[in-house]
């Protein structure tokens, strides 16, 4: 296995960046849904809290 100098690796990471597809879009939306989740399941649930006065 022949080692790779950084820089190369670098621009070979960067050339190839166009050509990945939707992974950007579809790595916002999924963060954004699991956060809206949370969110959710949060406000739900602190509906429920007993209250021990």
């Amino acid at each position: 296995m022949e080692h790779t100098p950084a820089a190369a690796w670098l621009a070979e990471a960067a050339s190839a960046a166009p050509h990945q597809g939707p992974g950007n879009l579809l790595r916002v939306v999924l963060i954004v849904m699991m956060v809206g989740c949370a969110l959710t399941g949060w406000f739900l649930l602190r509906g429920y809290k007993q209250k021990d006065d």
